[in-house]
């Protein structure tokens, strides 16, 4: 039989539909696990795949989506047997495929929860490693709302097996991942980790799906998949079903297709009926396979930035050259310094920042990775790693969350052996610097020689040309009068092999009085000869005026808006200089997620201010102003929670200082994920929110018994239950937890949230309030507790 990548080339090839939702109509009991029918149940599970076999899927998913070695303690077992009952269905039909199934751990990883990155990509290896030689044709991760735990599971899959990888992530409405990412940010990545087909599934309906494959169809140069669920459940004469039919949702899957998706499947509610009826419009549809697509980009966990005609601004200043302060800051581990060089830079306009903490006397390895990460939990921007330790680089790569871009590579042999694999496995933007063994040529020839070479090495790694950024090298020009007109003649030269260009444009001016009017005027030079990036100071006005000047020039700032903006802000920063300076303080420090900041400007204001008066006039203020930004999509979970995060240090502070006959304990929760549910990412979000906001939170865990969280409330006489589920076999659970609770005590009211509910789904089953996101959740909370 063909490989599925072999098979892709010549036809449209179909996933199978809901696990779940043909399982309960077999009588999987509310609340348990489906996976558990792999042991005890399998000709059940058997029928299920033949089913979707016999309505023309070419894949289907084996039933371990929530199977690991936290949740059971007989994975392996389960896997195994999972695997077993689909290939048995497979066999003797042809392009029939088995897909391993690996759905998210259901925790959120650090810094925003309590999982290591190398513990999650140590839980989902040893899923692979479980499924190692068990006959699976694929490897399918999916269901995934974060990058960050996207990206082990790729790895784990990557590192284990050498199976076709294909992943699929959770997007909401407006295009984005639960922790913020769009599908250019998670093209960026899972095209860098060399996955086989991306997508998403589950949440959305086709409907919904449609307004967000046009993205897809833009950046990806794979095969795209789409698994949409069938809508949205409702209730209907009692019933939960979906609100979308086979026959409409059948008719948006054409659209789907003919927008770009190669392999069209279904989700929750979706049946066998679903897929046949699908495979029965779209089969005779023209096919194509994406084409290459030539984009130079990086990414964060939030988004993709795009280097082309519009000037990109590399934020220089978490360099330690020259930089007394930073050099402290580095030898003590004063991470709040750093973040806050971060943080302001990217107020100040930067596109990426530039990370160098290379300084002998510290494990510059240890701190590049604690820099990376406390600066991906305070910033949205990407960032460009830079070392010219090896050992540094490929440690950074491998825990960034998103693409990197990496500084740098050169034209020696040493540097092309060590850097190309490490960028090649893990997947970067790359900087490469025109020197070899020989030095830095003289001549703009000699330069872009150099940088030919390593467009060919790096051709032979896989490393396409859309990938690298050629760094001509701008040498001082106090020392070398001709430097600067050689370094413009090789950007031009470098433009003319395809790349994009970059350079640390305060070099030229070493040496010289008032550098800015050197390096600013050079650096339009540049813009004008074809440079792309600008390793720069984005605090020098003279590099910004340059800047706003160039684009508003060169018709890249419609209507000169960007320009008009800045101009003003420039005046007014002249007219008052101290206030361009704005100090930290707790607000800020709270509202850019410092919780190290916040600590300190808590300790300060605790010796002048009445511990109340700074919990409502600093810290509840401050969560207002970050809780209404992300309930605005101007802000992202992981902005949120860091926000949250900073806001409890703070808030620790202070209820030492309170004196016991004035502190608040009436306002409390319990909080659980209900019977049968192993995962607790939203519950856990909710946790962090409602502490930061001085709730007292009785937190129960996942999986929890009814009686169990009755008896909870009662305990402590608690008013207040929130309940989450994600799957939607467990929502009879939180049904029955409702019931229980009215029935105890009806003074006692909950909330409810998940992926699977709505408002309809809330009312239907009882719930006081449904909570749309965590946010919404701590704001009935806070009314609830406030008479309202």
């Amino acid at each position: 039989m063909k490989k599925i990548t072999e098979l892709l080339k010549e036809k449209r090839i179909y996933f199978d539909g809901g696990t779940g939702t043909v399982l309960q109509g077999m009588g999987l009991p509310a609340g348990q696990s489906p996976e558990l029918w792999n042991l005890t149940d399998p000709e059940k599970i058997i029928s299920l795949h033949n089913m979707y076999f016999d309505a023309g899927a070419n894949i289907v998913k084996t039933n371990t989506f929530g199977v690991n070695r936290d949740k059971f303690e007989n994975y392996a077992e389960l896997i195994r047997e999972g695997i077993k009952c689909a290939k048995m269905a497979a066999q003797g039909r042809k392009d029939a495929y088995v897909a391993f199934d690996m759905g998210p751990t259901g925790k959120l990883l650090e810094p925003l929860g309590e999982l290591k990155f190398e513990d999650a990509v140590s839980i989902f290896a040893d899923n692979v490693r479980a499924a190692a030689g068990c006959g699976a044709d694929l490897i399918l991760i999916e269901t995934m709302n974060d990058s960050y735990e996207t990206k082990a599971a790729v790895l784990a899959a990557k590192e284990n097996s050498d199976l076709p990888v294909f992943v699929t992530n959770v997007y909401d409405a407006g295009g984005k991942l639960m922790t913020g990412a769009n599908p250019a940010a998670m093209i960026a990545m899972l095209e860098g980790l060399h996955v086989d087909g991306l997508g998403m599934n589950c949440s959305l309906g086709p409907d919904i799906m449609l307004n967000i494959i046009g993205e897809f169809r833009k950046y990806s140069s794979i095969p795209i998949i789409v698994n949409p669920n069938a809508g949205l459940p409702e209730v209907r004469n009692g019933e939960t079903v979906y609100n979308i039919g086979e026959d409409e949702f059948s008719d948006y899957m054409i659209q789907l297709a003919e927008q770009g998706a190669t392999i069209l499947g279904g989700c929750c509610g979706t049946t066998p009926n679903f897929i046949r009826k699908t495979i029965e419009k779209t089969k005779d549809l023209l096919y194509e396979l994406p084409c290459e697509k030539e984009f130079t980009c990086v990414s964060s966990y939030t988004h993709a930035v795009f280097v082309d005609k519009d000037p990109i601004l590399i934020g220089e200043r978490i360099n330690p050259t020259g930089k007394p302060k930073l050099k402290e800051a580095l030898r003590t581990g004063n991470l709040n310094y750093i973040l806050n060089e971060g943080i302001r830079q990217t107020d100040a306009g930067s596109h990426i920042l530039d990370v160098n903490v290379g300084l002998p006397e510290i494990d510059e390895t240890e701190m590049m990775m604690k820099c990376v990460s406390a600066l991906q939990s305070v910033t949205d921007l990407p960032l460009q790693i830079d070392s010219t330790n090896f050992d540094t680089l490929a440690h950074a790569m491998r825990i960034y969350n998103g693409k990197p871009l990496v500084n740098s590579v050169n034209g020696t042999e040493e540097s092309m052996s060590h850097v190309l694999p490490i960028v090649q496995k893990y997947g970067g933007g790359l900087i490469a610097l025109t020197i070899d063994e020989k030095g830095i040529p003289e001549t703009a020839e000699g330069r872009a020689k150099i940088a030919e070479n390593i467009i060919k090495r790096a051709a032979e790694y896989g490393i396409g040309k859309k990938e690298i950024i050629v760094d001509p090298l701008a040498l001082t020009v106090s020392s070398n009068p001709e430097s600067a007109v050689v370094t413009l003649e090789a950007i031009r030269l470098i433009r003319n092999l395809g790349v994009k260009t970059s350079l640390g444009i305060s070099n030229i001016s070493f040496g010289l009085p008032q550098r800015d009017l050197i390096t600013s005027t050079f650096y339009a030079n540049a813009l004008q000869s074809g440079l792309n990036c600008a390793i720069m100071n984005p605090f020098s006005s003279a590099m910004m005026s340059a800047y706003h000047a160039y684009r508003a020039l060169n018709m890249l700032d419609k209507g000169c808006v960007d320009y008009i903006n800045y101009a003003s802000a420039n005046a007014q920063a002249a007219a008052s200089p101290s206030a361009a300076q704005t100090e930290e303080t707790l607000h800020t420090a709270i509202v850019k997620g410092l919780k190290e900041g916040a600590v300190i400007q808590t300790k300060k204001l605790i010796e002048t201010v009445a511990p109340l008066e700074i919990i409502n006039e600093h810290i509840i203020p401050a969560l207002n102003e970050i809780g209404t930004a992300f309930e605005q999509k101007k802000a992202y979970l992981p902005q949120l929670l860091m926000s949250a995060d900073a806001a409890t240090a703070a808030f620790e502070v202070v209820k030492k200082n309170i004196p016991s006959e004035q502190s608040d304990s009436s306002k409390a929760i319990v909080l659980a994920t209900v019977r049968g549910d192993i995962h607790d990412i939203g519950k856990n979000i909710v946790k962090v929110l409602m502490e930061s906001y001085g709730f007292t939170v009785y937190d129960l865990g996942r999986d929890v018994p009814p009686e169990t969280i009755r008896d909870c409330a009662l305990e402590h006489n608690c008013k207040l239950v929130g309940l989450s589920a994600l799957m939607t076999t467990t929502v009879p659970s939180m049904a029955e937890t409702i019931k229980l609770l009215n029935e105890t005590d009806r003074s006692i009211k909950t909330i409810v949230g998940g992926a699977v509910l709505n408002q309809e789904y809330a009312d239907m089953i009882g719930a006081d309030y449904y909570g749309a996101d965590a946010m919404d959740s701590v704001r009935f909370a806070e009314r609830f507790y406030n008479g309202g």
